[in-house]
């Protein structure tokens, strides 16, 4: 059976990430622990790369330039129903947790996540657990900041990045919006 650290001989992930820094540093740490590690930026590239090499992990970002997150995930589970999909966003809600796994993911973690956190949902997923209490993070309800920044980053989305347009919506001066958005994201 496979630890959620360890790799056996051949596994391949793939990494879809428009943040060149964070898809390099995640493929560098699955080949430290003995993973096959490919990247990709945007879908088109990674529906491509996995046509051909068929990734045992796929780790997916929601909010990717052109074809969304969402998108990918269709793709990927038409090419190969095996793969194990784990969706990564840094603003997630729990109606876009529902919708990625209602359309094949096979898990969905809040970024920052790093490699051991993804390999350890992977681990259990292969593995076939079911049971809620080992869902990653299913121990910490998020802090009131967190969900409040999560709000900010869905409605700026929704706004098409205009922070103008994000600070109307949410009652908020502009320079007050743009203060928020300046501080990385709370922890859970």
């Amino acid at each position: 059976m496979l630890n959620g650290s360890e790799a056996e001989p051949g596994r391949v992930a793939l990494v879809v990430d428009d943040d060149d820094i964070f898809r390099n540093r995640l493929c560098r740490a699955f080949a430290a622990r003995g993973w096959e590690a490919i990247g990709a930026a945007d879908g088109a590239s990674a529906l491509e790369l996995s046509s051909k090499c068929s990734p045992d992990l796929a780790v997916v970002d929601l909010s990717l330039p052109g074809m969304s997150g969402l998108d990918i995930v269709q793709g990927l589970r038409s090419l190969d129903e095996t793969t194990c999909i784990i969706m990564l966003t840094g603003y997630g809600s729990i109606a876009t947790a529902l919708t990625a796994t209602r359309l094949g993911a096979n898990h969905y973690l809040g970024k920052p996540a790093d490699a051991d956190q993804i390999l350890d949902a992977y681990g259990r997923i292969s593995a076939g657990s079911r049971d809620p209490s080992e869902a990653v993070g299913a121990h910490a309800v998020p802090s009131l900041a967190r969900v409040e920044w999560e709000h900010i980053q869905r409605v700026l989305m929704d706004c098409g990045g205009n922070v103008s347009q994000a600070a109307k919506l949410l009652g908020l001066h502009r320079r007050s919006l743009q203060r928020k958005l300046a501080k990385y994201p709370p922890q859970v």
